[in-house]
């Protein structure tokens, strides 16, 4: 009902998790017990659809084996064997394990999409950056608590400075008093082309996203030169998605931080990044107008607003919250806040000193492993561009006028109230494992028809198509099939039933190696008869036990464990000996 419809990766996922409740509610017996584990497997594989990190799939396969362990409990156990649930589990292990080879040859032949299975666009409308396009005080402490990563950068040639690390991802320019959004009209494609200076930097590298859902925002580092196919470059600078059936998950850039691309402006355009809502900021337009009549230059206007931040203000991701007009509660008032509080009374300082100026999300920093730069959600940040005739938009971090140490350690190791949840060890230690992670995504979540394609050449398969795989593949099954009927047809000693069965074979054993012949058909009483005539000095051991298995085995539903241990180990020990 909340969601409408039965459609999508959300709406369809919550649908099984309410059918599988409602199957628990009316199970009565051991059957529904078998379709509640059955169906329980496939609203697993269901959560999937959100997240594929390499902890998490290992979360599913533990799941998975308690889901197998719970179908061989409900197996019926032979008679005086109590069910144990280590055993169980120890079985599940092993069919998990059995399975590995088969899902690995499914996982290499199956023909694949021209882009990987979790790339297909879900129906909500989370991005896997987790930004939005829009941005209001407070809003980004959920990003800067989370640690799990939001994209992995693979540099090709030189990295970066820290100071450099600048990924641009939306562009906010619109303002109510409160929240910063973006204004859609202006994602259309730019139609020039980015201008680098000579000797300016140039870099190459791959971006690999986390997580899913639909990409329409490509994270890129300050400034991107060209899109990368299947996105455009807007005339914001960022790159928007075109309309598809996949998502982009990995993408090649270039990026340099002195390329420009506009740098002339047009009267509409100045007029709406000058804009401010009526009725909020009094007392910041008069220190913006003060500062207009006084220091005449449009930079050291922005000098004076970064001194004044670096004087009176502190850097906080615990900020106290903030009154309906917020600009000026925060310049006048708390003086304490995080990126997104120092970009957005930056911008309103400079538009109301008549410098057009906007706000710009995206991501700052990161940790060097060595091979890719990973950045994490918490790595979120705010910045400000403002306007320069001639020369177009130039970068500028407030926030780096508070706290330095937000651009070179990061949002969470520059509090000073950050816990030990967000301390530098622990930090540490998630970036090292996210070495394995990056494999895991490079290996497995990114495999597509292009990576399959090259792993079959280095095989010498490069020419099979798809009919050739799926022929493969069924070869591939057909064996495994062969294999496992084989040995599950082996004769074993497992066979011959429970341990009693077991012990009663080996006393059957005893008497032929005696010399008294075993006949198959001959059951328990008339093989006592003829062993007690053949050897009379034993007749009364003999008689005893197979007296006392009659009783165990048919006199008995279900025996008495410590009479059945005894039994069995009188058999196991009986010698008949010379007769």
């Amino acid at each position: 009902m909340q969601y409408g419809n039965i459609f999508g990766r959300v709406p369809g996922t919550a649908l099984a998790c309410g059918m599988l409740g409602l199957k628990l509610l009316e199970a009565e017996r051991a059957r529904d017990a078998r379709v509640a584990l059955g169906f329980a497997s496939f609203v697993l594989m269901s959560s999937l659809l959100f997240t594929q990190s390499l902890l998490f799939s290992l979360a599913v396969c533990g799941v998975l084996g308690l889901v197998i362990a719970g179908l061989l409990a409900l197996q019926p156990a032979p008679l005086a064997q109590p069910r144990r649930m280590l055993p169980d589990l120890a079985r599940a292990s092993m069919l998990l394990g059995v399975a590995v080879p088969l899902a690995l040859a499914a996982f290499v032949l199956l023909p694949r999409l021209n882009a990987p299975l979790w790339g297909t666009r879900g129906d909500d409308t989370l991005t896997s950056t987790g930004l939005s396009d829009s941005m209001a005080p407070g809003q980004f402490v959920r990003l800067m608590l989370d640690e799990s990563p939001a994209f992995r950068a693979e540099f090709k040639g030189p990295r970066p400075r820290p100071q450099a690390l600048y990924f641009r991802t939306i562009v906010l320019s619109d303002f109510d008093g409160t929240t910063w959004t973006r204004r859609f009209t202006d994602s259309r494609a730019s139609d020039a082309i980015p201008q680098v200076p000579a000797r300016s930097p140039i870099y190459g590298y791959t971006m690999t996203l986390e997580g899913s859902g639909d990409h329409r925002w490509l994270p890129a580092l300050d400034l991107p030169i060209v899109a990368p196919e299947g996105a455009r470059l807007s005339r914001e600078q960022i790159l928007v998605t075109r309309p598809g059936p996949v998502a982009i998950v990995t993408y090649d850039l270039q990026s340099s931080p002195d390329a420009k691309l506009d740098t002339t402006l047009s009267g509409p355009e100045r007029a709406r990044l000058l804009a401010l809502p009526p009725g909020y900021g009094a007392q910041a337009r008069q220190l913006a107008q003060r500062w207009r009549d006084q220091l005449q230059s449009d930079d050291r206007i922005v000098q004076a607003a970064l001194k004044l931040f670096h004087s009176s203000f502190d850097y906080t991701l615990e900020p106290p919250p903030l009154a309906r007009d917020t600009v000026d509660d925060f310049l006048f008032g708390t003086k304490a806040g995080f990126c997104e509080h120092y970009a957005s009374a930056f911008v309103f300082l400079m538009r109301a000193a008549g410098i057009p100026a906007r706000v710009v999300t995206g991501y700052q920093g990161g940790w060097w492993s060595s091979e890719y730069l990973l950045v994490r959600q918490s790595d979120a940040h705010a910045w400000a561009e403002v306007w320069s005739d001639g020369e177009g938009w130039k970068r500028v971090d407030p926030t780096a006028a508070v706290s330095p140490d937000r651009i070179d350690l990061g949002a969470a190791q520059s509090d000073p109230n950050a816990g030990w949840m967000r301390s530098g060890w622990l930090r540490e230690l998630r970036n090292q494992f996210d070495i394995a992670n990056s494999l895991w995504t490079r290996s497995v979540i990114t495999f597509d028809s292009l990576r399959q394609h090259a792993l079959l050449t280095e095989f010498g398969a490069s020419e099979l198509g798809r009919g050739d795989l799926l022929l493969a593949l069924s070869i591939v099954l057909a064996i495994t099939m062969a294999l496992a009927a084989a040995w599950a047809m082996r004769e074993t000693r497992a066979r011959h039933g429970d341990p009693l069965d077991r012990a009663w074979q080996r006393f059957r054993a005893a008497l032929a190696r005696g010399g008294i012949e075993d006949r198959p058909n001959e059951g328990p009483l008339d093989l006592g008869e003829r062993a007690c005539a053949a050897a009379p000095r034993r007749a009364r051991d003999v008689q005893a036990l197979v007296d006392e298995y009659v009783a165990l085995r048919y006199g008995s539903a279900e025996p008495e464990r410590a009479r059945m241990a005894r039994l069995v180990r009188s058999l196991r020990r009986f010698r008949l000996g010379r007769h």
